[in-house]
């Protein structure tokens, strides 16, 4: 006998469309009640597409790359908090075994970060200098998801601030060999300076962006460049400036000046139309299963409930090219107790999971 879940509903299948209820049978949605003998399990509740870590680094710690049953761990955790499609942005390690795991999170990956000779932290990317960029990005586009992770920016020690990494016209170049490959770029950038020439570059994406300006906003919104801003990591700002203090007090203060205006910033970016997703930068120096605590950050910034839960479901997934909810697509979904649409809150307590169909949480 099949066996069948019956999702009571409200089913949530985009921003202005909810059904009353649906089906999974043999691991897919569908909206039409089965015919036949089947041994139904119902499950009640507000249902979502599972959501979206658009910057989370699977296999990954703050000292590098971590063992098979450690990535196993960290994706475990991100699947029961709800994010069952991840786009991993940088990791030294080879999780493609995960695709091979019917019970762990979908990973997008972007192969592993490009950054310039120390000027990042250890362990975690190729570096190369300026005239080796273009080479490594066109490697990492092959070795990726269709991404390539650059790292924009980082403390230069001889100005004592953040700098940009790359000559603009190197940048471009390296976009360009990016797109030539068929695929997109996004790049880590904490500064003002990196994100006018990733801009003038034609990069797909920036993570961060918390130097964002009048200049850069206009310039992304023109150019539909998104942004992932990981507010949960922006918070740890005056930690990981403290060290430096007295070394680099002209990096410690523009650390902080980022940090205070943080959802001024993507604030101003939302107004300008501009499109935020939701990451968390899980995986560094942050625990993973905290997808939920940044949607509830955007609410921070002025996004309405809709707003932030679309940036992690609906218009996370169409920007990633993955399917909702829809009608013959595999069952990745969440079900929660309340609407998370009048309190994006009740994310942080998912009460069922279901990945390619099958209950993995509930």
């Amino acid at each position: 006998m099949a066996q069948v879940l019956h999702l009571t509903g409200p089913v949530l299948v985009g921003r202005e469309e909810e059904r009353a209820e649906a089906w999974v049978l043999g691991g897919r949605i569908t909206y039409d009640r089965p015919a036949g003998d089947h041994e139904v399990t119902t499950v009640e509740g507000w249902v979502l597409p599972g959501l979206v870590d658009a910057h989370c680094h699977v296999g990954l710690d703050s000292h590098g790359a971590v063992d098979d049953a450690t990535a196993e761990a960290q994706a475990t955790t991100d699947r029961d908090a709800g994010a069952l499609l991840v786009r991993d942005a940088g990791s030294p390690a080879d999780t493609r075994w995960v695709d091979d795991r019917a019970d762990l999170p979908r990973i997008i990956r972007a192969g592993r970060h490009i950054a310039r000779t120390r000027r990042y932290i250890r362990n975690y990317a190729w570096e190369v200098e300026p005239d080796g960029l273009v080479e490594r990005v066109r490697t990492e586009a092959r070795a990726g998801d269709g991404w390539v992770k650059l790292v924009g920016d980082w403390i230069d020690r001889d100005t004592g601030d953040l700098s940009p990494c790359w000559p603009a016209d190197v940048l471009a170049e390296a976009v360009a060999a990016a797109h030539e490959e068929g695929a997109r770029v996004t790049a880590h950038c904490f500064g003002e300076q990196s994100l006018v020439d990733l801009a003038a570059a034609g990069t797909d994406c920036v993570e961060h962006a918390c130097g964002l300006v009048p200049e850069t906003l206009e310039a992304f919104s023109d150019n539909d460049i998104a942004v992932v801003p990981t507010l949960v990591n922006i918070d740890t700002f005056p930690r990981i400036a403290e060290p430096a203090r007295e070394k680099f007090p002209e990096y410690h203060r523009h650390m902080l000046d980022l940090h205070a205006r943080r959802y001024e910033t993507i604030a101003a970016a939302r107004d300008a139309g501009i499109r935020v997703y939701v990451g968390t930068d899980a995986g560094g120096s942050l625990p993973h299963g905290l997808v939920g605590q940044e949607v509830e950050r955007l609410t921070r910034c002025g996004f309405s409930a809709l707003e932030a839960l679309d940036a992690a479901t609906w218009g996370a997934r169409t920007w990633l090219g993955r399917p909702g909810i829809e009608e013959g697509e595999e069952a990745d979904l969440v079900v929660y107790a309340a609407d998370p649409r009048e309190d994006v809150g009740v994310l942080a307590h998912p009460v069922v999971v279901v990945l390619r169909g099958a209950v993995v949480r509930g």
